[in-house]
């Protein structure tokens, strides 16, 4: 095991290493780290072997005290366990903990960051073993737990045993299912997300968590992959009642994804067969854009199902998405339609052009402040602006 004051001893204790690339490594001269024995650990140093661009970087502290981070000027931020921000970048410095299981959910854990930590007994806890390398400063890799084997594999697998005790190790592993579609899932790292839904641990799961990881898992590459996950692990149902997810939905999310559409459109698809897409959605505590795309696309699509062809029926459906007021969100909804079906935007932006030139309050004035005439009147002349814009 590595302790505190055996980073120069990691190339040797762990062969063979490689070596980062140099965007994970800390800065020449850093006087708020100096003479600490710090690493980068989990994505950056995963994200670098894969040749991808570097994210945010996470950091782990062997052998300091809280007291020790406070007098270089970090500021700690933890609740559960030490994490502090560095005085200058702002980057994240956890010290080195173990855990262990203590109660129901992710939250179920107790923690200790004593001095006698290792950097390897850190890594053990980590959920895949992707994430569980580090990297010195002087960028060579310290891997006990094969993830560079894994990488080159493409394979997602479980560091130990101790996935099963914490289900928020399900929703990730889904979600990089769908962030590295070439990556498989290991059949026992499979097996142990199966005993997190049998053994409970997924109903303790909170929506907010839930919602976390679910919105990445919908931005990434292949989107549907999170929930082939999820549904073979049988937490699909326990997570979302309700959600109606099949082939159909899994193809128009990767539409999305390939569209690049943003979350709330591709939110929008993904409950769109459920009978209940609004309650899922707030179940979920999605985001109101989110809620209101979920609510919202159904409805478009039928109405684009049965036809619009006439006037009248462009300005029913025009008004029933708001669309006059929120013309922005109605072309949103219309981009999230094409991967329905065939929808030509250009059409649908015309056709917002010429109501929208309809000046209501010239309207207005000419009817003496008669609401219900008012009313009839500029929707009148919205009509007439779209028969003459489609003649």
């Amino acid at each position: 095991m590595i302790r505190a004051g055996q980073g120069a001893q990691v190339r040797q204790a762990h062969e063979p290493a490689s070596r980062a690339p140099s965007e994970t490594s800390p800065p020449a001269t850093d006087p708020a780290t100096e003479g600490l024995e710090v690493y980068v650990v989990g994505g950056a140093v995963r994200d670098q072997l894969l040749g991808e661009p570097a994210g945010d970087r996470d950091w782990v502290v062997v052998g300091a005290t809280p007291e020790d981070m406070a007098k270089r000027g970090f500021i700690p931020v933890g609740g559960d366990f030490p994490v502090f921000l560095h005085p200058v970048s702002k980057e994240e410095y956890a010290l080195a903990r173990t855990e262990r299981k203590s109660g129901r959910g992710y939250k179920g854990f107790t923690f200790y960051t004593g001095l006698d930590v290792t950097l390897e007994e850190d890594l053990k806890r980590r959920d895949l073993t992707i994430n569980a390398m580090a990297q010195t400063p002087d960028g060579q890799i310290v891997d006990p737990l094969g993830g560079q084997a894994d990488l080159g594999a493409r394979l997602l697998r479980h560091v130990g045993d101790a996935f099963v005790e914490d289900p928020v190790r399900l929703l990730r592993l889904a979600r990089f299912a769908a962030r590295f579609p070439a990556f498989s899932v290991a059949p026992e790292t499979m097996e142990l997300a199966r005993q997190l839904v049998t053994d409970g641990e997924v109903d303790a799961l909170v929506p907010e968590r839930v919602w976390q990881e679910v919105a990445k898992g919908l931005m990434a590459a292949e989107p549907g992959r999170m929930f082939d996950v999820l549904a073979a692990a049988g937490a699909l149902v326990r997570i979302a009642p309700g959600l109606m997810y099949n082939s159909e939905i899994k193809a128009q999310l990767q539409c999305a994804a390939e569209r690049k559409l943003s979350l709330p459109q591709r939110f929008a698809l993904l409950c769109r067969l459920s009978q209940a897409p609004e309650s899922i959605a707030r179940r979920l505590r999605a985001p109101a854009e989110c809620i209101d795309f979920a609510r919202l696309l159904p409805q478009l699509v039928h109405a684009l199902e049965q036809g619009c062809s006439t006037p009248e029926a462009s300005l029913s459906l025009i008004e029933s998405m708001d669309g006059l007021r929120k013309a922005n969100r109605f072309v949103g909804l219309l981009e999230a339609a094409q991967c329905v079906g065939p929808v030509k935007i250009a059409v649908w932006e015309r056709r917002l052009e010429a109501v929208n030139a309809v000046d209501a309050g010239a309207v207005a004035a000419a009817h003496m402040g008669n609401a219900a005439a008012i009313k009839e009147a500029v929707r009148s002349a919205r009509l007439r602006a779209l028969q003459a814009q489609e003649s």
